[in-house]
């Protein structure tokens, strides 16, 4: 069948006639289920979601899809996908998914009642915020620890109960925006202080932060430089110079560190800082997220002096920032794989980071040989993958997957996603690619027969 924009025959898309889309075989085959008046209406609802830009210009399959959605009652709106892209901390399918330990462990808490807020020894009310305290503690080697809701959440406590309606010194260069339009101006702002930016874009010296600092300054702010790395003539202080620095000055050091690194850095990651050095070169608190690096749930960590995570725990925005009873266990099970021996493979993310590029090569000729033997072409290609998540950019993963030809990759990509089993894969021109570092193990059937079922209809 046509595109929409062949049918159109202009550049613009636009969605086939009702008339053509009730003629699709699985829409008719929905019509006998349901009743051709019903299946019109359902066909009219799908053409005007195109038209007005709720649903994204596709072909017949894809409208016939949705079709089926309406017809068959309110879809699951979050469904799983299998990671075709080599894109291992991806933010657009939920970052890192969790180990199966911390997953049933999650699941088990969910089915309960658990001791979120009840201290168990004295059977009066708790603080999750302490909760994970001293494993973090003793992993970090810091004394004290608390977790909210996301990494971002860590930073705006922090900014808001320590600096706010003061001066926070930020070096120009780390003014930076990071995925989702998350802007450390913008929550320096919503958090009360006020920004001081430093030194130049690609230079900023230790004396640079000591003439901007005032009486009315609260802290020194350095920020991970996230999703881009500036090369070249460029001049960063080290951590410990600026610790010192800022100590001379009595204003704090808080560090954003990002993705949130305990153990060695796997492959890719040979820049993220360990944690637990943050706080030795003398940062004051140090935030970073659990669902990147560290392979967990969603949640913020804030690590480093007893005394200022206090400050943090009793101010009011804390309750705002909590984390669920879910992200606590999920957390908590990981950060427990973490500190034991070998459990690192069991982290899903780690597995992937470390995963011999001769292994998703062999596994390459597997899908491939599979695709051949249902009659479709595939080869097996060499792929370069990323951390993602805003760690290590530039730095890629070698890796290996499949080419499978066919004339609309945009095409076949939408079907994929609306397919009943949703793949995400690499668009690439005269067909698609489906890197095998992020395929989790177990998703092999499904994959190919979502690229049996796709590609079929597409042939």
């Amino acid at each position: 069948m046509r595109s929409h924009s062949e049918v159109a025959g202009t550049g613009s898309p636009r969605p086939p006639a009702v008339g053509r889309v009730l003629q699709h075989p699985d829409v008719a085959v929905l019509a006998a289920r349901h009743g051709r008046a019903a299946a019109t209406a359902a066909v009219q609802t799908a053409v005007a979601e195109v038209r007005t830009g709720r649903l994204a210009p596709g072909d017949e399959v894809v409208l016939a899809q949705r079709v089926a959605q309406l017809l068959d009652g309110t879809p699951r709106q979050l469904r799983r996908v299998i990671n075709g892209t080599g894109v291992v901390v991806h933010t657009n399918l939920g970052r890192a998914p969790l180990a199966a330990r911390a997953a049933a462990r999650a699941a088990d808490l969910a089915s309960g009642y658990t001791n979120l807020e009840l201290d168990l020894r004295t059977g009066r009310r708790g603080d999750r915020h302490s909760l994970l305290a001293d494993i973090l503690r003793r992993l970090v080697g810091v004394e004290e620890a608390m977790v909210v809701n996301n990494g971002a959440a860590a930073v705006l406590l922090a900014l808001t109960a320590l600096c706010r309606g003061r001066e926070v010194l930020v070096s120009r260069g780390e003014a930076i925006e990071i995925g989702g339009s998350f802007r450390i101006p913008d929550i320096l702002r919503l958090s009360g202080a006020k920004l001081v930016e430093v030194g130049t874009t690609n230079r900023t010296r230790v004396s640079d932060y000591e003439r901007a600092c005032t009486p009315r300054t609260a802290a020194v702010l350095r920020v991970h430089q996230s999703n881009f790395r500036m090369t070249g003539f460029t001049e960063r202080p080290q951590l410990s110079e600026l610790a010192a620095a800022a100590h001379r000055m009595g204003v704090h050091l808080l560090e954003d560190v990002g993705s949130g690194l305990l153990p060695p850095a796997p492959p890719g990651a040979a820049h993220e800082a360990r944690l637990g050095k943050s706080r030795a070169d003398g940062a004051d608190l140090i935030f970073c997220s659990g669902d990147k690096l560290l392979g967990a749930s969603q949640a913020g960590l804030v690590l480093g002096r007893a005394g200022l995570v206090e400050r943090l725990r009793r101010h009011p925005l804390a309750r705002a920032l909590r984390p669920d009873k879910l992200q606590l266990a999920a957390l908590e099970e990981t950060v427990r794989c973490i500190d034991e021996p070998g459990g690192m493979e069991l982290i899903p993310v780690w597995a992937m980071l470390r995963a011999d590029p001769r292994r998703l090569r062999r596994r390459s000729e597997g899908w491939a040989a599979q695709l051949r033997k249902i009659g479709l072409e595939a080869e097996v290609t060499a792929t370069e993958g990323a951390v993602g998540g805003g760690t290590t950019p530039g730095d890629p993963l070698p890796s290996f997957g499949i080419h499978v030809p066919c004339p609309h990759p945009g095409a076949v990509r939408r079907r994929l996603l609306a397919a009943e089993t949703a793949v995400l894969c690499l668009e690439r021109p005269g067909g698609i690619v489906i890197d095998a570092r992020c395929v989790l193990p177990g998703e092999d059937g499904a994959l190919i027969a979502a690229l049996a079922a796709v590609l079929g209809a597409a042939a």
